[in-house]
């Protein structure tokens, strides 16, 4: 069966609702703005986002989180969009705060197969709260758990027919990681090309990790988000 997608409603029917789902980008950067877009338009709700920001104010998920689609959120940054600080003093939104390297790390470990790891970030503060701690020859950690997803959302710059992909720069920030973690990965790119035209040592996310690829119709610019 081909991976590729033209129907991005068929692509995105494996999101349902209470779903965890991973979303790649920093900022709005790396971010997968089509099938983003894509998910405003579909009835789902009660889903957990995890992602380093939750978009921007009326950009990105950030239009999910004022459709009221999202119950939790798990990231980083969370500053960069001023909704989700005002949803949260209301009530309307849950939110986990994770150190940026523990993020990538957690999301590492599950697609790894690893159930969690201890790290001395967080150790002290609010962030180890309810966590379990632990002493290493002589030195304090935390235990933090694997995270795994029902589906992932990710951008890449190109890729070939049986789902390798290539990336564009910082746009690949959490993507790659985000494509080994979950049970579902759906890739927004740029281009798709045919097998052995991709240069095999700049091949970031093997075919075995890609479910559906779609065509972006959304990039980013300067001047913001455009249709292409």
């Amino acid at each position: 069966m081909s991976k590729i997608q033209h129907d991005i409603q068929q692509a995105l029917s494996y999101v349902k609702s209470g779903d965890t789902v991973l979303v790649g980008g920093f900022g709005l950067i790396g971010a997968p703005l089509t099938l983003i877009d894509g998910l405003t338009e579909k009835d789902v709700n009660d889903l957990t986002i995890v992602s380093n920001n939750l978009g921007e104010s009326g950009k990105g998920l950030g239009i999910l989180l004022n459709q009221n689609k999202i119950k939790k959120g798990i990231g980083s940054y969370f500053t960069s969009n001023r909704d989700v600080g005002d949803k949260y003093q209301r009530g309307e939104i849950e939110l986990e705060l994770l150190p940026q390297g523990t993020l990538a790390e957690s999301m590492r470990a599950g697609g790894a197969g690893i159930g969690g790891y201890y790290t001395t970030t967080g150790v002290g503060t609010d962030l180890a709260k309810g966590k379990e701690e632990r002493e290493i020859d002589g030195v304090k950690y935390i235990l933090e758990k694997a995270i795994r997803a029902d589906v992932a959302l990710i951008r890449a710059h190109k890729a070939d027919t049986l789902g390798n992909l290539v990336y564009y720069k910082t746009a690949r920030n959490f993507n790659p990681l985000m494509a080994t973690a979950a049970k579902t990965v759906i890739v927004e790119v740029d281009e798709i090309v045919e097998p052995g035209e991709l240069n095999p040592e700049e091949i970031v996310t093997p075919f075995i990790y890609v479910d559906f690829i779609v065509k972006a119709q959304q990039i980013l610019t300067k001047e913001g988000v455009v249709s292409v």
